[in-house]
């Protein structure tokens, strides 16, 4: 029953992520294990939202007591999904947008202005960070420029603009969306710390090219250190220990290429296996 394959596949690819947050592995190709997390997450609630319309596309007669059960769930999956699918698409973003625009219009008032998008804030804790969308910001406190050398504030600026010109708040938003669709019970948020935590390593790498492994190391460290005591930083946060994490990565060994094929094939595979089984079991 195309129903029961459907509501199968969508567990599988939800329980997925309690395995894939164990390997520390997969960090070392963030922007592969990015797409994986992606195409879980989206097939998953592909697979809950098609579930019942496929199944009441291809109706039996009489469908037994276990098919009418799985009609039953399918049908109640399929429009929770779609409901928190456009209440949650809709409040995520608009939520999202209006405590940007109020962190700008914050910031822009108490800042001094450095430049067309820098803003410099009078603080006594270090601390750095951006604000994207329209108008963006790059923010950085009076402490952090008296107490970060030069390369370190170099690094943290790279850091902070590649966020803000690979347009990373994007990635967070849109997996934030299919994150909060799927229900709790069947969702775990350590797969939201790790999408956080992914989208840091990617700009992690950034940096690194512009100012070398050293410099920034040191300054993830000094403003990790901060980072506990402020709530300055906006936004969904990697979690306690990702500071010791993308140390840990900015030192390991790159994948070899085949490593991150693997997971652009699982990839690919995640969004392509389910509706093959259904034309199969169609025929």
């Amino acid at each position: 029953m195309i129903a029961a394959l459907l509501l199968l596949c969508a567990a599988a690819l939800l329980a997925a992520p309690h395995v894939l947050v164990r390997i520390e592995r997969l960090r070392r190709s963030p922007r592969a294990a990015l797409f994986v997390w992606q195409a879980l997450s989206l097939s998953a609630v592909l697979c809950l939202l098609t579930a019942a319309p496929l199944a009441w596309l291809r109706p039996r007669p009489v469908p037994s007591a276990p098919e009418a059960l799985v009609l039953v769930l399918a049908t109640i999956a399929s429009i929770g999904v779609l409901v928190r699918l456009l209440v949650n698409g809709h409040s995520v973003g608009r939520r999202i947008r209006a405590a940007r625009d109020e962190h700008r219009q914050l910031v822009d008032l108490v800042g001094r202005h450095e430049g067309a998008h820098t803003r410099v804030l009078p603080s006594e804790r270090l601390s750095a960070y951006c604000v994207p969308g329209a108008g963006s910001r790059l923010v950085i406190t009076e402490a952090a420029l008296a107490a970060l050398p030069d390369d370190q504030l170099a690094a943290v600026v790279a850091h902070e603009e590649a966020h803000l010109r690979e347009r990373h708040d994007l990635v967070l938003e849109f997996f934030t969306v299919l994150h909060t669709a799927t229900p709790r019970l069947l969702r775990t948020d350590a797969a939201l710390r790790e999408v956080a935590l992914l989208v840091e390593v990617l700009a992690d790498r950034a940096a690194r090219e512009d100012v070398g492994e050293v410099a920034l190391g040191r300054a993830i460290v000094s403003l990790s250190e901060a980072a506990a005591q402020t709530d300055l930083t906006p936004g969904v946060s990697a979690g306690a220990g990702a500071a010791a994490t993308r140390i840990r990565l900015l030192v390991a060994d790159d994948p070899a290429p085949w490593q991150t094929l693997v997971l652009y094939v699982v990839c690919a595979a995640a969004l392509v296996v389910p509706p093959a089984l259904v034309a199969v079991v169609a025929r």
